[in-house]
């Protein structure tokens, strides 16, 4: 079931997006939450900011960015948690974003407390 996500959980995935096209990865590890999950198929699997942080500067040193999603839905899991699911294009890659769950934080903001996602060519 698709939903329309609150604008809290918009803006979570929008300061994601603006920190990796600003080829800021600290700012893209700082949308996760300190014991986040993160699976970026076919690399491995990630936890914890600092892990997600160097796995995202890796990247951004390997020459890939402008981020951008495409065909993106969100699904309510509960009153805290929204799943986004997605397809996306970087000027390198492409792929599809299998879930991404975004949970209200105690200071009201909203973070990824897991990240499933596939690369699934170059371009």
């Amino acid at each position: 079931m698709t939903t329309q996500a609150p604008e809290t959980f918009k803006t979570g995935i929008e300061l994601w997006k603006k920190s990796f096209n600003q080829q800021n990865a600290a700012g893209c590890a700082a949308q996760y939450t300190a014991d986040a999950v993160m699976h970026a198929r076919p690399f491995g699997t990630f936890t914890g900011t600092e892990e997600i942080r160097g796995f995202w500067q890796h990247i951004i040193d390997s020459g890939y960015q402008q981020v951008e999603y495409q065909n993106t839905t969100w699904e309510k899991k509960n009153s805290n948690c929204f799943i986004l699911r997605s397809e996306w294009t970087m000027n390198k890659a492409f792929g599809v974003v299998h879930e991404e769950h975004w949970v209200i934080q105690p200071d009201g903001t909203a973070k990824l407390t897991y990240d499933d996602f596939e690369v699934l060519g170059e371009r």
